[in-house]
Formats: structure tokens, sequence, C-alpha cells
């Protein structure tokens, strides 16, 4: 079932998770415990990241180093097929530019609605880790909106050989990134906005945005998004915060603010497990107001901390 139709028969908001996959040489086990305690909150869908391959110089016997492409986390497509199989939960692959070509990408695509699913999130995806900026694979993607369009050519049957004849059509759901506090690369917010329209535009079908910790910043970027014509669902998406390294990390990482009030909370506790309780509360404060308002889903980023989002939702 696609996440747009489950918005569209919800009668209250909606609750969805967001997982890693399992390290390569690591079994799926760990991934179904960490989803366990989670799936007594029937989630609408289950996003699973994707995380680009990377390149390392091992040095061979003679001296000289060789170029070795790792992927430390391979298999979204199956992870995606394993939890819909154990579950029976819709899952939302991520779709990345990075690390791919348009024929991998079309692929990829392909394999993934032979496995039933129904939905991606297209992005661009980071730098990736030896590199300042982000550059595309030779013959890939090097805007989120390219590989947006990538996709919605293949739902209307166009596949990149031109001489196929009676093609099959996707179906698939699209959703796309949006970013309260701007995304980082973007010169301000009107024109991180303007590149957003023109997703929808292109295609798009919801938005879900990277984690924030003050919900004022997630209404004034949903009134500022209505202002320009978008009109289509906008997720929030969200974290808990567990140690205060994080105070550093995710600031640096993600390119957002942590509010004064929950970083001083933070900067007041003497061990992680503190922290681990002020994020908690805070998380709950947010989910509890932002459901007051009406979102249409409450979309947690569970990555190491499942027990932590799994309390707040019952609390929820």
């Amino acid at each position: 079932m696609k996440v747009i139709d489950h918005i569209n028969q919800a009668k209250e908001t909606l609750i969805s998770f967001e997982v890693l996959p399992p390290l390569k040489g690591k079994g799926i086990e760990a991934l179904y415990n960490h989803l366990d305690p989670l799936m007594e909150f029937k989630p609408a869908f289950i996003n699973v990241t994707y995380h680009r391959s990377e390149h390392i110089f091992k040095k061979k016997a003679d001296g000289s180093f060789e170029k070795v492409v790792v992927r430390k986390r391979p298999g979204t497509e199956s992870i995606c097929a394993a939890i819909m199989n154990k579950y029976d939960v819709d899952t939302v692959p991520h779709l990345i530019c990075g690390g791919f070509g348009v024929n991998e990408t079309e692929d990829a695509l392909i394999n993934l609605r032979y496995l039933g699913i129904d939905n991606v999130l297209v992005l661009r995806g980071d730098a990736a880790k030896n590199e300042s900026t982000f550059e595309p694979e030779p013959g890939g993607h090097k805007y989120a909106s390219d590989l947006l369009k990538q996709v919605v050519n293949l739902n209307a049957g166009v596949y990149l050989e031109d001489e196929l004849k009676n093609t099959h059509k996707t179906d698939f759901c699209i959703g796309v990134a949006g970013y309260p506090e701007k995304h980082f690369e973007a010169p301000n917010m009107d024109t991180d906005l303007a590149y957003l329209k023109a997703k929808v535009e292109g295609g798009a079908d919801y938005i879900i945005t990277q984690m924030f910790f003050d919900n004022a910043k997630f209404y004034a970027f949903v009134d500022a998004c209505r202002a320009i014509g978008i009109t289509v669902p906008i997720i929030p998406g969200l974290k808990p915060v567990y140690s205060k390294k994080q105070l550093n990390i995710l600031p640096k990482t993600f390119h957002i603010d942590l509010p004064r009030d929950l970083s001083n909370e933070i900067l007041n506790c003497k061990t992680d497990e503190d922290v681990e309780k002020v994020g908690a509360e805070w998380l709950l404060m947010q989910s509890k107001d932002l459901k007051k308002s009406g979102v249409p889903v409450l979309h947690y980023y569970t990555l190491g901390r499942p027990h932590v989002v799994a309390n707040v939702v019952k609390d929820l």
C-alpha cells in the first residue's frame, strides 16, 4: 500500500519508523530485535535507509595502493522485502543518487517493483566521506530532482532503452526530503523552498522532513510551503537525544539547532542515562504537540535507540 493512501485513509495521526540495514557480515536478527518492540504500535510504514559506497585504499605487497569500493550496509531491497514478509507492513526504501549510474537505478526500481514494494523516498544523498562536496557517479544523477524524474518516467512506462515496446508501468509513491532549517547547501530558505516546490511539481507525493527539535520551526516551514503552493502532506521527522556528545554531533552532521532549553537540560545531566530521560521527555512533548496540531504522520528516526522511541510512543 502506498504512503499517500495510508495518509488519505487515516482518521488520526499515523506512526512510522526509520531503520538502518544491518552492517555487512551481520545477520538480519539484530534488525528484527530492533523492530520487535516497535511493531505493537502498528506503524503505517517503515523507512529503510541507504548509505552510499565508500572508496578506501588498501596497501599491496609491492607498496602500491589499490582503490577498493566498500559498501558497508548492502541489501536495502532485500531488507525491505524481509521486513514486509515478517511483519506484514509496508516499507519505503531510500533511493539515492550517490554511487549509482542511471542503469543501476532503473534495475533497482524494477527489482523493487518485482518485490511488491510501492514506495520510494528519493534523495540526493551525502557526499562520499573522502569528498568535500557531492560528486555523482559517471552517468549518474547529480540532483534528487533528476532521480525523481527517472522514477516518474518509469511510472509512465518510459525506460532508458527507447526501443522497448509495450512496457510495464511502475506505480511508485514518491517521497522527497524537506528541511525546516534549510538544507545546508542552499543559499537561503526561499531558494531551498523553490527547489522543493519543483520536486513536488515534478511528481513527489509527499514530503518528509529532516529531524528538528523546535516545533515552531516545523510549523513555520509548513506555512512557508503552503504559501508558495505546496499542498502535499508534510511529515515531521523526529529523533531522541540520548548522549551529551550529540550536542555537538547533531548540529555538525545535520546542520540543525537544538533549543536552548533542551541543551541546558542536557548540559546539567551527569550521565548519558540522565540525558536519555531528558531526550525522551522532549520527544514526547514534541510528539504530543505535533499530534494535537493534526500532522498526518509522526515519523521516528529510531537509529540505535528503539526502546526510547517505543516508550515515547507508548506514553503518547
